[in-house]
């Protein structure tokens, strides 16, 4: 049953389950950057946003505890790496790389909802939604302290800058 096709996108099973595990481990990486950032950033101007990095470290941490079941639930391994974490003696860098990530993690769960109902695995497709609105809640909150309009994350990103 794990190699089950959806017959507009070819996606398997299997092909998800490898998908949710680069979730996962963004999600991992997400967990770390929160942690340290939270703890380093200084000044008078980040005590806001240094407490609410710690929030989202522990709604990360439910993001992977959600993605782990979804994954078991398939038949699959849940990952146990990271993806690198990136940190800078500059606030505003870390905010911004912070943000970079959030906006490739919305990216990859609204293609992940999409996948999922194709697949017919319409309650992890809200298992997704439900994730996908606190990843919003982030992107939010980085661009607020960042200073910077919310990015539009609707379109694939392109790789060349």
């Amino acid at each position: 049953m794990a190699d089950k096709k959806d017959s507009g996108t070819g996606l398997t099973r299997e092909g998800l389950i490898k998908l949710l595990n680069e979730d996962l481990s963004r999600e991992y990486q997400a967990i770390i950057a929160y942690v340290v950032y939270s703890q380093v950033l200084k000044g008078a101007a980040y005590m806001n946003i240094a407490a609410e990095l710690a929030i989202h470290a522990t709604e990360e941490l439910q993001h992977a505890i959600i993605l782990s079941n979804q994954i078991d639930y398939l038949g699959g391994m849940p990952s146990v790496t990271p993806k690198p974490v990136k940190t800078s003696e500059d606030a505003k860098e870390m905010l911004r790389f912070d943000l970079d990530n959030e906006n490739e993690t919305i990216r990859n769960y609204r293609e992940r909802v999409r996948q999922c109902e194709a697949l017919g695995e319409y309650a992890m497709a809200e298992q997704i939604r439900g994730i996908l609105v606190q990843e919003q809640d982030h992107q939010i909150s980085l661009a607020t302290a960042l200073g910077i309009d919310v990015p539009d994350v609707s379109k694939p990103e392109t790789k060349a800058k």
